[in-house]
Formats: C-alpha cells, sequence, structure tokens
C-alpha cells in the first residue's frame, strides 16, 4: 500500500512559545480481536475534544532534491478556523470552512478562494473538516458513513472499503492499542497519484491524544513531495485570536 499527497503551505522563520507540557504517548497492550464496527467505535471515542489548539508547528520539506525547515505558529478552533504564521507575519494562513486565504508579505501576493485549490494540491476532493481531521490525527473520510472491512497485518488494523471508490483506493491502518489512526492512504492508480499520511508519534494533552508526528508523503507520476510536521509546546483551551487582513497593495495570485 502506498500513497501520495500535498500540503499546502511552506512558510519561513522561527516562533517559540511557553505553553503546557505535553508527552509522548506510549504504546499499551495491543488488542487485535475487533470486528470492523468495534474498531471505528473505538477510534471514534479517540477523536480529541477542545475549542482552541495552540503549537509550535515545524515543518520540514522536501522535493526534488531540495529541503527547507520552517518553525510557525499554528492555532485552531475546532470546527470554524485553522490559522498559522511565520515570524514577524511575513507569511500568513487561514483556513475556515468557506474558503482558503494566504498572503506573502516577501513579494507582496495573496491568495484567497474555494478549497479546489487545496483540493489540487492534495490530489483529493478537500473541504474544512477533512483538512481539520488530517491535521489533528482524524480519518478524513467519516468512518460510519459506509461498510469497511478489517485485517489485521504488521500488528496493525487495516481497515478498507467492502467497496472500493471508482475513483480511488482508500486504506487507514489504526494502532491495535490507542485505536487511533496511524496512516491515511489514498491510491489514484489511473492518474499515478499516492497520497499518504503517516502518524509517527502522538501526545496526551489535557488527557487528549493528539498527533506530535506527522509524515506526508505525495507521489505524483515521477515526482515525490515529503512533509514533516511536528507539533510542539502544544495547548488546548486558551482565549485565542486569529489575526488576519490581506494588506492593501498585494497582487492576488491566481491558481
Amino acid at each position: 500500500m502506498r500513497l501520495r499527497t500535498q500540503i499546502f503551505i511552506a512558510l519561513c522563520s522561527v516562533i517559540m512559545f511557553s505553553c503546557k507540557a505535553t508527552k509522548t504517548v506510549a504504546t499499551g497492550e495491543a488488542n487485535y480481536n475487533l470486528s470492523s464496527r468495534q474498531l471505528i467505535k473505538e477510534n471514534t471515542k479517540q477523536s480529541p475534544s477542545f475549542k482552541t489548539l495552540k503549537s509550535t508547528l515545524k515543518i520540514a520539506y522536501t522535493s526534488e532534491g531540495k529541503s527547507q525547515t520552517h518553525s510557525v505558529s499554528f492555532r485552531a478552533k475546532k470546527d470554524e478556523v485553522v490559522w498559522i504564521s511565520a515570524a514577524f507575519s511575513i507569511v500568513k494562513a487561514m483556513i475556515t470552512p468557506e474558503k482558503v486565504s494566504f498572503y506573502n508579505k516577501l513579494d507582496k501576493t495573496y491568495f484567497e478562494g474555494d478549497y479546489a485549490y487545496l483540493s489540487n494540491l492534495l490530489g483529493t476532493e478537500l473541504d474544512f473538516e477533512k483538512v481539520q481531521n488530517l491535521l489533528i490525527g482524524d480519518a478524513i473520510f467519516n468512518l460510519k458513513d459506509e461498510a469497511y472491512k478489517v485485517s489485521v497485518e504488521d500488528k496493525v488494523y487495516i481497515l478498507q472499503p467492502k467497496k472500493q471508490r471508482d475513483l480511488f483506493d482508500i486504506f487507514f491502518l489504526l494502532d491495535p492499542s490507542l485505536f487511533k489512526v496511524k496512516s491515511q492512504q489514498i491510491s489514484q492508480i489511473k492518474e499515478f497519484r499516492h497520497l499518504q499520511i503517516d502518524y509517527e508519534s502522538h501526545q496526551k494533552v489535557d488527557e487528549q491524544i493528539l498527533p506530535e508526528k506527522v509524515k506526508v508523503i505525495a507521489v505524483e507520476k515521477n515526482k515525490e513531495l515529503i512533509i514533516g510536521l511536528e507539533f510542539k509546546n502544544m495547548s488546548l483551551n486558551e482565549e485565542l485570536r486569529f489575526p488576519f487582513k490581506i494588506p492593501s497593495g498585494y497582487k492576488e495570485i491566481k491558481l
């Protein structure tokens, strides 16, 4: 099983925050005897519940032999907004259920549009809920929406639809002790596209289990993009602001 993805932003510079301590979640006793319905039920129980989230987000980006690493400020208000800002607000991005927006002070450009932009980047139809789920470690597609079959391979559960979709195949790999998503993979064979989102470790914050390290691999024909995300100094349910205003005189990017 493989996978393909592109994530939407490469940002710059360094921001540090003093937030509540978190710890990496250790794997406990594995349970390999669940049906698909029981597994989905246990996974649903582990979906994080919070009002707001704040973190320093380290982004490592590798494409065509070139690598970059940046740290940015990451904030989210559950079901309402995802906000990212580089140091000195050089680059800012804001995602809401209605639109995707970002601007770059270095070249004085901005983008404001619908989810077609992110959908094209990631190679699958996206909306706010799917983007949010990707970032907080939930399945991109609601596992309750269709029937799944389950198997165990290499000590993880593998969930796949009993009837795969016409345009792409999808697989979810679940941890047998945490019941969190370890990997979600989408293959578009005809387009030679593969998207993979691997959750390499989790952390417990205020009794909620959230991603700590995430690896995104996007493959399209002979091109590969790898993005590593590391959430540091994460805290929940603080009063947060999400300032965002596109400066006047900036040139709109048409995508």
